[in-house]
Order: C-alpha cells, then structure tokens, then sequence
C-alpha cells in the first residue's frame, strides 16, 4: 500500500457541526471532544485499540438529547473509514475479537465487504434505557455502530456474551469492534488486489 489511508470529513447541519480526521495507519493517537463525556471515552477507547488515529471536534443541540450529536459523528467515522480505504486492495479484510471488561464479554466480526450489515445481539434487558454517565442513553450504543456500519459499508456482528454493569458492556463493545476492525483493515502482503473474488469491493 503507496497511498496514505487517511481522511478528513465535515459535516454541518441545523443539529450538530462535525469535524473529523482520521488515519487507518496511525498508533491509536486521539484528540476527542464531542461534548458528550462518556462518547469521548468510547471514541478513545475505540482510537487506542483499533491503533486508528482520531480526530474529532464536535458539538450540537445536546441541551435536546446527544442523540443527534452523537448519531452525526457515527455517520462521519463511517463515511471517513470508508474514504481512508480507497479501493481496499491489499486488505486482510475480516476481522475478529473477544473481548472483556471484567464481567462484560463481547465478541465483534467485521468484513470490509461493501455490503453494510449489522447484526447486534445480547444486551441485556432494559440496557437501552440506562443513562451511562447520567446523559448516554444504553441505546445510542447500537445506534452508533448501525451508523458507522452503514457509512463505512461493513458487514458486523457484534455479540454480547455476558455482562452486569451498563459502562463494562458499552466499553467492551466498542474495545471488540475496535480490535476487530484492526485486523480487517489491515494490510497483508500476501494478498495481491482485492480480497474479493468478485475483484470488487
């Protein structure tokens, strides 16, 4: 791979002002400031463990709801991991992972497949409604990976195995994610072009 894989998005609207830059091929360095305190630590622990710097300065109508805020910054990584990949040629292009956070267990599958699909499973009954950090509504956790799935065009498979404690089971999915989206993104040098028999992505 010649090319730098990175990518830098804005985005503008009456509800949030979104500006994102990020480097497939970075050391998991993060500047993060969304005005949304536990999606900061998300996106952090997302940056640190799938080694994708990240750059992002956010704000929006959070006096309503951080849904649209955070929702908007989904959409953004999507669309900027999709850009940073180019033509995906040389990719390993699926990845795998395990993760835990104490009694949280989280397994996450990605394919840079092109063809956006989330499937997202376990949480346990009434995570939705739980505020994780007094403001983060359980719910915006898939929310947020429907909307980079979606922008990015990935196939994911997120699993929550087991967990208690609402911030271990959000933190563990993101980890997951994380270091599953390493591994898919990754360049190999035994793969020549597109990972794909279709010769397409």
């Amino acid at each position: 791979m010649t090319n730098q894989r990175v990518a830098h998005l804005q985005r503008e609207t009456s509800e949030s002002s979104i500006d994102l830059s990020l480097n497939l091929d970075g050391t998991g360095v993060s500047q993060i400031h969304t005005t949304v305190p536990f999606f900061d630590h998300m996106l952090t622990a997302f940056s640190k463990h799938s080694l994708i710097d990240l750059e992002v300065r956010a704000n929006g109508d959070t006096e309503i709801d951080v849904h649209h805020t955070v929702e908007d910054i989904g959409i953004v990584l999507g669309k900027a991991i999709k850009d940073a990949l180019g033509d995906k040629a040389g990719i390993a292009r699926f990845g795998d992972a395990l993760v835990p956070l104490d009694e949280a267990l989280v397994q996450a599958v990605v394919d840079v497949s092109g063809r956006p699909f989330l499937v997202h499973t376990g949480e346990p009954a009434g995570f939705e409604f739980h505020l994780i950090g007094g403001h983060f509504t359980g719910s915006m956790v898939r929310h947020v990976f429907e909307a980079i799935t979606v922008n990015a065009g990935l196939t994911v498979h997120i699993t929550v195995i087991g967990g208690r404690d609402p911030h271990h089971i959000a933190e563990a999915e993101f980890k997951a994610f994380a270091r599953a989206l390493r591994q898919a993104v990754a360049p190999d040098a035994r793969v020549s072009g597109i990972p794909s028999t279709k010769g397409a992505l």
